[in-house]
């Protein structure tokens, strides 16, 4: 039986290229959606077994049209699609339910190849991205928290300015300290949280509910 496959990018000719071409690897491309409202609606009434969705596109972006998804629909394995390897939008992608990130100048053949991985529920990173951060996101997400590695509040309020995006100048300005009192909690936060820089610190503190994510 062959793998139910939906498509959703706001690029008409892209779309039509790629049905044609994962319908000749031998895919049932049941739906083409347009932009995120759109792939999340059709996920939920169609159920594909993957839905290969570009990251960038109108209404609502693929990272959320993707958490939304795996939601309303968790049985759909999530492929992303993007132009750039961005791995801050791979993290995001990954914690959101992502099973595959590709970039587009790859083959149809990877392509193809990602989505019969997903569908067996196994992963599929681009050469272009290191499979390092997919394993380093997920041992993050999967290992346990410490209660001993809780941070203080003013640790606290740091790494939730970091979360939302601040710079260290704008989290010393904000907090009204210095820059180099930013960096020694900083530094102190990478040490409860076993944390090499800002991504894991911030993505363990996201898993143990210190911080949260807008």
């Amino acid at each position: 039986m062959p793998i139910r496959l939906m498509l959703a990018d706001d690029h008409r000719m892209l779309r039509e290229g790629l049905s044609r071409s994962m319908t000749e690897h031998g895919f049932d491309v049941v739906g083409e959606a347009r932009d995120g409202v759109e792939a999340v609606n059709m996920a939920y009434s169609l159920s594909p077994d993957v839905l290969l969705m570009d990251v960038s596109m109108p209404e609502m972006d693929g990272v959320e049209a993707c958490r939304q998804v795996r939601s309303s629909a968790p049985d759909t394995k999530v492929v992303m699609l993007t132009m750039h390897a961005d791995q801050d939008v791979l993290a995001n992608a990954i914690r959101a339910g992502a099973c595959g990130y590709l970039v587009k100048d790859c083959s149809t053949e990877d392509i193809a190849g990602a989505v019969r991985l997903a569908s067996s529920g196994e992963t599929a990173l681009s050469p272009q991205l290191a499979a390092s951060m997919l394993d380093e996101v997920r041992k993050l997400d999967m290992a346990p928290a410490r209660e001993e590695r809780v941070v203080t509040k003013r640790e606290e309020e740091v790494l939730q300015l970091i979360a939302d995006g601040c710079s260290t100048s704008e989290v010393a300005g904000q907090m009204y300290i210095s820059q180099k009192t930013v960096k020694n909690h900083l530094a102190s936060i990478y040490q409860k949280l076993d944390a090499r820089d800002r991504t894991q610190a911030v993505l363990q503190a996201v898993r143990m509910g210190i911080v949260s994510l807008e």
